[in-house]
């Protein structure tokens, strides 16, 4: 039989459905669109968010009426019978159970029954433990080293979708990230729906402890954080920047707002001059590392003087880019019965300004290295420009006239 994959959302998704992808094709399934199976991970960290995911459950159904469709994820775990009953899923899990799915496949074509596996309390899931062992076909690959997360801020839903925070087993992925070098790999994204929440519910280790051994597996090229709150960054964390030139010069830290009222609505675990204390220190060991950053704006009851707070401190900090996105409520969320809701059309001046404060910071922050050579590892064939390009370990994109034979090694590049 064939099956097809579709991931929405962050690159925990897709982490997860390559893993599933690997154990359709070990127990003798085909990769195919004209797929008699199809799997839709789901995302629900906005309300847009949800409408794609239902819009693309609906789409695969009209499109073949006898296909499985298999619904996995977040917008399941909470939606489950809407799923089932006005999207057509045949078999529906949520954010567990999803190493189950080919049994749960070959019981449905076996009886023709709908299933549903929902774990509703989320809080005392285990890790699931299965791994992409993706095929040399990239030079990075992200390795998923935790799920869940325990802040639960106050406009966001993941925590009861993903459930708390739990870790990987540490030495299972030691053995996925060395046998992944074995296959060519260079660069290594560390990610989970709350990264930095590794070690939490471990006694022995906490995430700096695992980022170091990562650093000592024999020839680790890159380490990347994919996202790490200024909380989590401790000392130790601070001195690995120092002494391991393999963790990427590039820190995401989502800082949300600039300003201290709006933060405490949002329940955050920071306030703004620890945020800029922190990010000094960062510098004192690495002075042109490149800080990125989340920005919501548009929460409730923002002002303009708080949103102004907001900008300049932004500006202060001096971030390399900013993801930048529209307050969007989610339903059973402190955030979602909160009063005074900023209109769309001034939520949307606001993304417009942060946005175009991000291009100056993201040029400013490039123009310190034109003329300089930096290591690049080289992914692919730009289709616009026909050159090879990669990035570099402060995540600029580069650029070079280069056969593709050189995709995959490290390579010398003169930013422009």
């Amino acid at each position: 039989m064939n099956f097809k994959l579709i991931s929405l959302g962050c690159k925990v998704n897709f982490y997860e459905s390559a893993a599933l992808r690997n154990l359709f094709i070990k127990e003798g399934f085909f990769e195919s669109d004209d797929a008699d199976i199809v799997v839709i991970n789901t995302c629900s960290v906005t309300a847009v968010a949800d409408q794609k995911s239902r819009q693309i459950i609906r789409r695969e159904r009209r499109k073949n009426e006898k296909a499985i469709v298999v619904v996995m994820g977040c917008y399941s775990q909470k939606n489950a019978e809407y799923v089932v009953s006005n999207c057509g899923a045949n078999i529906v899990v949520g954010t567990s159970n999803r190493d189950k799915i080919i049994d749960y496949v070959n019981d449905y074509i076996k009886n023709k029954k709908t299933i549903v596996k929902i774990d509703k309390d989320t809080r005392h899931l285990k890790y699931e433990s299965f791994h992409t062992f993706i095929t040399p076909d990239s030079t990075r690959a992200y390795i998923k080293v935790e799920d869940g997360c325990n802040n639960f801020c106050s406009y966001c839903t993941i925590p009861y979708t993903r459930g708390q925070a739990r870790s990987r087993d540490k030495q299972e992925i030691i053995d996925e990230i060395t046998y992944l070098i074995g296959q060519g790999y260079k660069e290594f994204v560390l990610s989970g729906i709350h990264t930095a929440h590794y070690g939490v519910d471990l006694k022995d280790t906490t995430f700096s402890d695992l980022v170091e051994e990562i650093c000592n597996i024999p020839d680790m090229y890159r380490v990347r954080i994919s996202s790490i709150e200024e909380s989590e960054i401790d000392d130790k964390f601070i001195e690995l920047l120092k002494v391991y030139p393999s963790i990427a010069d590039h820190l995401h830290m989502p800082i949300q707002s600039g300003s201290s009222s709006v933060l405490k609505r949002m329940n955050r675990k920071y306030n703004v001059d620890d945020f800029l204390k922190k990010v000094e220190r960062i510098r004192e060991v690495r002075p042109d590392i490149a800080i990125t950053t989340d920005v919501i704006v548009g929460f409730p009851g923002e002002t303009e003087e708080e949103f102004m707070e907001t900008f300049n401190f932004i500006k202060k900090v001096g971030f390399a880019e900013l993801h930048v996105f529209p307050f969007s409520a989610r339903e059973n969320t402190a955030a979602y019965y909160m009063k005074d809701k900023v209109s769309p059309e001034v939520k949307q001046e606001r993304v417009k300004k942060l946005i175009e404060l991000s291009d100056k910071l993201a040029a400013d922050y490039k123009s310190k290295f034109i003329g300089q050579e930096l290591e690049v590892i080289l992914e692919e064939r730009n289709k616009k420009t026909n050159m090879l390009s990669g990035f570099t370990s402060n995540y600029l994109k580069l650029s070079v006239d280069l056969p593709d034979s050189y995709i995959g090694k490290v390579v010398a590049v003169k930013v422009r």
